[in-house]
This record gives structure tokens, C-alpha cells and sequence, in this order.
């Protein structure tokens, strides 16, 4: 709520709205500015972009595409869930996979709080990592339940 409540206040300091009888010069710093807030507030608001973003703060990123060692259960498990995602055929086979994922990166959202709040950014990075994998799950489910 403190995100969102800054967010607002932030906005009514520079949206364009506010802006629409100011010069050109005031016009283009409103729309950069309120551009700079949207994209702060998106970071900040999910949990997965905001571990990579605090990880970026200590100088330490996780290139796309990179993988990392982890154990085999891990990876066990991420393989099942694409399975159960793949060969589901009704929408309560799919809410209970969903219900799954969210229940996980609610686990790994807790987590990495512990691990910034304790400054282990190894193991922060280490989380995040598997939040990414989740994350791609969640995009396949939503991708499943929007129509083409």
C-alpha cells in the first residue's frame, strides 16, 4: 500500500494532465517524468522485478538466458508442472496448476525477502533464478486461458 500511496503522489506531481497548459519544455519533462514513475511502480510491484532490480543495486545481474546449477528436484519439479500444463483438459486441471505456482512464488516471494533483509544476495540471486522459471509458467498459463 505504501508503493501504490507513493505512486499516486508522485503522479499528481507530474502527469501530463497537469501539464497541459505549460510549455513545451514543462510538457516534455511531465511526460519523461511520469513515464520514469509507470515504469518505477511496475518494477517495484512484482516481486520477481524487484529482486532483479534491488540484485542490480548490489552490481549483481542475471543475464537472460542464463542458467544455473540447481538440484536435480528442482528441475524435476519444473519439468512436471510443464507436463500437468501441457496435457491439462479442463479449467479446474488448470486452476489447480495455477493455485500451485502462485502457492510457490508466494514461498519464493518470502524468501527473498528473508535474504535481502539478511544481505545474502547469492542466495537472493539464487531464488530469483527459480522465480524466473515460475514466472515462465505463469505467462504459459495465462497464455492458455486468453482466447486467440
Amino acid at each position: 500500500m505504501k508503493l501504490q500511496h507513493r505512486y499516486q503522489q508522485l503522479q499528481r506531481l507530474v502527469h501530463p494532465d497537469f501539464f497541459s497548459q505549460k510549455s513545451q519544455t514543462e510538457k516534455l519533462f511531465s511526460e519523461k517524468h511520469s513515464t520514469l514513475v509507470n515504469d518505477a511502480y511496475k518494477t517495484l510491484q512484482a516481486p520477481l522485478s524487484r529482486g532483479l532490480y534491488l540484485l542490480k543495486l548490489q552490481g549483481i545481474e542475471i543475464p537472460e538466458g542464463t542458467d544455473f546449477d540447481t538440484d536435480g528436484r528442482f528441475l524435476v519439479e519444473i519439468m512436471e508442472i510443464n507436463e500437468k500444463l501441457a496435457e491439462a483438459q479442463s479449467e479446474a486441471a488448470m486452476e489447480e496448476i495455477e493455485s500451485t505456482v502462485r502457492a510457490k512464488q508466494k514461498e519464493f516471494t518470502d524468501s527473498i525477502n528473508r535474504a535481502f533483509e539478511q544481505g545474502d544476495f547469492e542466495k537472493a540471486k539464487e531464488i530469483l533464478m527459480k522465480m524466473k522459471y515460475f514466472s515462465n509458467i505463469e505467462e504459459k498459463i495465462k497464455l492458455s486461458k486468453s482466447p486467440l
